[in-house]
């Protein structure tokens, strides 16, 4: 189903969004998901916004920028890169949607790198626009680690929502072919990818009844066949490029109606024919806002699983 505002027509994901910062932004009262004991984005949103240690561009574009958290201390940090959801458009969601989770683990000694980048609603986005900034954010990362002291020999990358699948995605780009508009020749070396309820299969993301985002949006993220080009998934979709050597880890909540724990089930199914499993976790009782929001139980096993990933115990935060 879709809603339309002024002109065009915008997916319910952005509609809820939208709809959740208007209602933050107003001070309204609770709405039916709150009523149901889910978290909504104004309850996310009425949370004091932190702030990101420094902001670097890796790109002339305002939106091609990367914000680092650095934690207290002489390091050297792990690293932690995150990509935002959104369905993948730009005005649907920014960076700062991840800055609650990054000031989290900030404080618990791990470094942040959140990512930025052009959505398929912005000048210079869609394909390939927007697969390059995500993966020209990432890699430059490598630029600043010795100045910041960020530890580059176990980072996690975790994204959130459509984020997830471009956490994936940065996953698994290491195997593209040099013919891909997308092809980096060393990209950034990733030990395990974290997505958080994700949109992993950009074919099942354009097939109803799992087109959460509508059909306009991934359409313009893929762009078009051509001959040389004959699947616009071979160099977009996880589930069919080359098996990542990172480990996966799909985490879902039992709640969310925007990516349900089928939407991992699926993906897990076509991968694990052709590599190994990836692990995947549900989260019972919570939906999707939660998977971003620090006191869920979502983010204690989410903030476990990275801290497990980067070959860490639990931390404790510091004020």
């Amino acid at each position: 189903m879709e809603f339309r505002f002024g002109v065009g027509l915008w997916p319910p994901l952005a509609i809820a969004v939208v709809i959740g910062v208007c209602l933050a932004l107003a001070g309204a009262g609770p709405t039916p998901a709150a009523a149901a004991g889910l978290m909504t984005w104004p309850d996310l949103l009425r949370r004091p916004m932190p702030v990101a240690t420094e902001r670097i561009a890796y790109g002339a574009d305002p939106l091609q920028f990367a914000e680092l958290w650095l934690p207290a201390g002489p390091g050297p940090h792990p690293l932690v890169v995150m990509a935002h959801g959104g369905c993948w458009e730009s005005r649907v969601a920014k960076a700062s949607i991840m800055n609650y989770l990054a000031e989290d683990l900030r404080r618990r000694g791990v470094a942040v790198w959140n990512l930025e980048y052009r959505g398929v609603d912005r000048p210079g986005g869609g394909y390939p626009g927007t697969f390059l900034d995500v993966a020209d954010g990432a890699d430059a990362g490598r630029r600043v680690a010795r100045a910041r002291h960020l530890d580059l020999t176990r980072v996690v990358v975790v994204g959130h929502s459509a984020g997830g699948h471009l956490a994936l995605w940065l996953a698994a780009r290491g195997g593209l072919k040099p013919e891909s508009p997308l092809y980096r020749r060393h990209p950034l070396a990733i030990a395990t990818a974290i997505s958080l309820g994700g949109l992993p299969d950009l074919a099942a993301a354009m097939t109803p009844p799992t087109d959460t985002c509508g059909d306009e949006a991934p359409a313009r993220l893929v762009g078009e066949a051509k001959p040389g080009r004959p699947s616009v998934y071979a160099d977009t979709s996880p589930p069919e490029m080359a098996p990542p050597k990172a480990r996966v880890v799909l985490v879902n909540a039992d709640q969310d109606p925007i990516a349900p724990p089928g939407f991992a089930a699926a993906y897990v199914a076509r991968v694990s024919a052709r590599g190994p499993a990836p692990e995947t976790h549900v989260i019972t009782g919570e939906g999707h806002v939660e998977l971003i929001a620090p006191g869920s139980h979502a983010w204690e096993v989410e903030r476990g699983l990275i801290e497990a990933a980067l070959g860490r115990g639990p931390v404790s935060a510091k004020p």
